[in-house]
């Protein structure tokens, strides 16, 4: 019996459609509001430390307890991508930011306005739920360039919350920076699931496992994919070099009589890496992961020794700063094209293995690079990003002997 063109079209399997260029452009912006909330507290903390009348050493519970919630969401939410549809996690994930970050901006209790940041960190999936997302939507020689894209987002949305926060809550108070952040959440809560699609029609036959297993196979995948921890490994060193020397920076800075503002003026170079980050993207789709991802880290590397001999001239500073910004975030892109090629139905799973291992390394090492500098000032702290980015490439050389020295031309 012969079909009609409109009964192949209604047939035609949903895994072979692709995102267009205006739907990648929209999950950016998407990427860019959801992933600011976390950071706004960074450059106004003193002005709501005085608002609520806490001492400043308490009010740094507020970003701690969301860091570590973020991490915990990740562990416990991001893992349902591999089993409920994308797109409605995502919508329930995104309106449970929108009520957060709504609570810290109406909350008159400091107890209230640190348990909306915590809930609003552990709701902060979609960052890293909407890449994988994307890279079954798209075409594989696509896959670096979309995923550049999706981190231009992320980085944007890092960059406008740091520099922008502290410029509307100076003429505005602080107050207004979560206002305006809750009416953009709210755009995106609204606007997300009329641009995703649900799940491939074929995936809702699949068997689908119960939670606790599904939490559970994360172990299963490690045992199969051991890779994963690799890359893992690579990104929380990457992710610990840059939050160890930031947090040296906040430190070093006014130690040297500098103003905390020209703290939020360095990192304000990171708008390079809206246009540098998606070219990054396309080298690594034409060159392979795993030869950028150890090319971006070894000139990571340059700019980290650069740091302690640089780092007692503000001028000159900006060198090894503006190295570190181009190529750190291209070594996160060339990371996740390891896995994010592999079986759909796993992805999420294992990028939940990434990120938690993202986070458990940004988390010690932003620890241990203040102590490092409260013992032994700018050159402890430069000397520790030396030893973390040297073990990074170490890793990248493993990873390249290991799995792309038979897959990618030398």
């Amino acid at each position: 019996m012969q079909t009609s063109p409109d009964e192949s079209k209604e047939s035609a399997p949903a895994k072979e459609r692709r995102l267009s260029g205006t739907e990648v452009l929209l999950l950016t912006l998407a990427c860019a509001v959801v992933t600011a909330n976390a950071y706004y507290i960074h450059p106004i903390i003193s002005e709501v430390a005085d608002g609520f009348g806490v001492d400043k050493g308490l009010i740094g519970i507020v970003p701690g307890a969301n860091q570590i919630a973020l991490a915990l969401g990740v562990f416990l939410l991001l893992p349902l991508g591999d089993r409920v549809s994308n797109r409605k996690l995502v919508t329930f994930t995104v309106a449970g930011q929108f009520l957060s970050i709504a609570g810290m901006a109406f909350a008159t209790d400091f107890r209230v306005f640190t348990l909306a940041s915590t809930i609003l960190g552990f709701f902060t999936i979609a960052p890293y739920l909407l890449p994988t997302y994307a890279s079954k939507r798209v075409d594989p020689a696509r896959l670096g360039a979309v995923t550049a894209m999706l981190t231009t987002g992320v980085i944007g949305g890092i960059l406008v919350a740091r520099a922008g926060a502290g410029i509307v809550a100076e003429t505005f108070g602080w107050r207004t920076v979560y206002y305006i952040a809750a009416a953009f959440m709210l755009v995106v809560s609204i606007l997300l699931p009329f641009i995703m699609d649900e799940r491939e029609a074929a995936a809702d036959t699949q068997p689908k496992q119960s939670y606790p297993r599904l939490l559970l196979s994360l172990f299963g995948l490690v045992k199969q994919h051991p890779e994963i921890l690799l890359s893992g490994a690579i990104q929380g060193l990457g992710f610990g070099v840059f939050l160890s020397v930031w947090m040296g920076i906040g430190l070093h800075l006014p130690d040297m009589g500098y103003g905390v503002d020209i703290v939020g003026y360095l990192a304000a170079f990171s708008i390079l890496n809206l246009f540098t980050t998606p070219w990054l993207g396309r080298v690594a789709d034409n060159i392979g992961p795993y030869k950028a991802r150890l090319i971006f880290a070894s000139i990571n590397f340059t700019g980290v020794c650069l740091l302690w001999p640089m780092g007692y001239s503000l001028w000159l500073l900006i060198v090894p700063l503006m190295i570190m910004t181009l190529v750190g975030p291209a070594v996160d892109i060339a990371n996740r094209m390891t896995f994010l090629n592999l079986d759909p139905s796993i992805r999420t799973r294992l990028m939940t293995i990434y990120i938690v291992m993202m986070f458990i390394g940004g988390g010690i090492s932003s620890s241990a690079g203040t102590a490092v500098y409260d013992a032994f000032g700018w050159a402890g702290n430069g000397l520790l990003a030396i030893i973390m980015s040297a073990i990074l490439v170490s890793l990248c050389v493993v990873a390249w002997l290991w799995k792309g020295r038979g897959r990618e031309a030398v």
